[in-house]
């Protein structure tokens, strides 16, 4: 149940997907709306520091979900070739774009050389900094890079639709549920 099979996703990768989509949108509405905030806001500093923590989490998450997806077995995809082709490009473009927005985000925070404060409790330090115009680079990736991830998420979602309503493949139903993947297996025999 918690490991992933030929047949679908297991409850490990599910809940990996699903946490890092919703901190994912949540950080990207964080994000903006933080961006206006005025120099008296009460949320002027509070605002990024969840930002850049819930930021590293989800770094740490992330390279675990890598991690764990190299460890598993990929579930068969449905559709013709040109299909899967297309799923694997998506799928490795939405890693990259994930990484890239993580990432550029650490250096706009550890630019100047101080380290990131986990709400409080550990503090990642600053390994890459004084680049020449570090934060403004790393910016200008980030917000280009967070763009992009939604835009792919964006479609990412659409498709999974696609394949659910109109193709009437099992694919959206084997990433919510590690139960419908079980009953299919033969024998409704669990891998864990």
């Amino acid at each position: 149940m918690w490991r992933n099979s030929t047949s679908g996703w297991g409850l490990t990768s599910i809940l990996l997907h699903w946490l890092s989509a919703v901190a994912f949108v949540g950080l990207f509405v964080l994000g903006w709306w933080m961006t206006g905030l005025g120099y008296y806001d009460s949320w002027y500093n509070l605002a990024p520091w969840w930002h850049r923590s819930v930021g590293m989490l989800l770094l740490a998450v992330t390279l675990g979900r890598l991690a764990w997806r190299f460890m598993q077995p990929t579930p068969t995809l449905p559709g013709s070739r040109l299909e899967r082709f297309a799923a694997h490009l998506g799928h490795t473009g939405l890693y990259v774009l994930m990484l890239l927005v993580l990432v550029s985000g650490y250096l706009i925070s550890t630019a100047e050389g101080a380290g990131i404060s986990v709400f409080g409790v550990v503090e990642v330090p600053a390994v890459v900094t004084g680049l020449p115009d570090q934060a403004s680079l790393a910016g200008m990736i980030h917000w280009y890079a967070a763009l992009g991830l939604l835009g792919l998420a964006t479609g990412h979602g659409m498709i999974a639709l696609k394949h659910h309503w109109v193709d009437r493949h099992d694919t959206l139903k084997r990433m919510l549920s590690p139960r419908f993947v079980q009953a299919r297996r033969p024998g409704g025999s669990s891998q864990d």
